[in-house]
């Protein structure tokens, strides 16, 4: 080798995503185990704790949910200068992520805050849905008028994209029926699609809309009686003025 020829680098200087592990997603470490009242040490795998969290990113990559809310926490939500109807929805919200392991599987295992635009309801429902992300429970959130905008601008892609939202672990639908006094035939068709699904496949949904159940059976009585029974237990109806609107609080 001539003596001016750059030395190859070692191993120690290679950066590593993960440091601890390399990169290999896990270690083998020494384990006691026993066989007929003998001891025996063992060569054991053991995932690193790098997996969980770029499982973590994988899933908040694939919810959808933008960097600002995936800030949303129950945490940072202002109780001290809201409404007790708002207060009852951050309860509700509380303790539908607490029951949830419970309740997953069944007929009534979704959440819904319906009424007043303003007061809330889409940060409880994304703390909810980040709070499940943080545990591996995967969450696809769709925005009604943008998620629809999407689905229009490439109907190749239609059916692909409807299956992802029909079979979700969660789905969380934002402003459902947003957008103009009555929805098009194609988003009845698409909700109807989505909804049933996960109706007769007990898959929570997770909903914000301004409009009352009555208001959605007006539009769709399949779909909105569908998405009541669903959400028995865990729904909030807020109703009043503007003056439940926190975005127009005086600071």
């Amino acid at each position: 080798m001539k003596a001016n020829s750059p030395s190859l680098t070692s191993l120690d200087e290679v950066n590593y995503e993960c440091p601890k592990c390399k990169d290999m997603e896990g270690f083998f470490t020494k384990q006691t185990q026993y066989y007929q009242d003998r001891e025996y040490q063992v060569d054991a795998w053991i995932d690193c704790e790098c997996v969980k969290k770029k499982a973590l990113e994988r899933l908040m990559k694939a919810s959808a949910i933008t960097e600002e809310f995936s800030k949303m926490t129950f945490g940072k939500f202002d109780l001290s200068s809201v409404k007790e109807i708002v207060q009852e929805a951050y309860t509700v919200a509380y303790e539908y992520v607490r029951e949830f392991p419970d309740i997953r599987k069944l007929r009534q295992n979704s959440i819904a805050f319906l009424g007043r635009p303003g007061c809330g309801k889409t940060h409880l429902l994304t703390a909810a849905a980040n709070n499940f992300l943080a545990k591996g429970i995967g969450v696809i959130y769709f925005p009604w008028i943008e998620g629809f905008n999407e689905l229009r601008n490439d109907l190749s892609q239609l059916d692909e994209r409807i299956r992802r939202l029909q079979q979700a672990e969660v789905l969380f639908i934002d402003d459902m029926w947003k957008g103009t006094d009555k929805p098009t035939a194609f988003e009845i068709k698409q909700a109807f699609a989505m909804v049933n699904y996960r109706y007769l496949n007990n898959l929570p949904i997770m909903l914000s809309s301004e409009r009352t159940f009555a208001e959605m059976c007006g539009y769709d009585e399949a779909v909105g009686s569908r998405l009541k029974e669903m959400c028995k237990g865990h729904t909030v109806t807020i109703k009043g003025g503007i003056e439940l609107n926190y975005r127009l609080r005086e600071d």
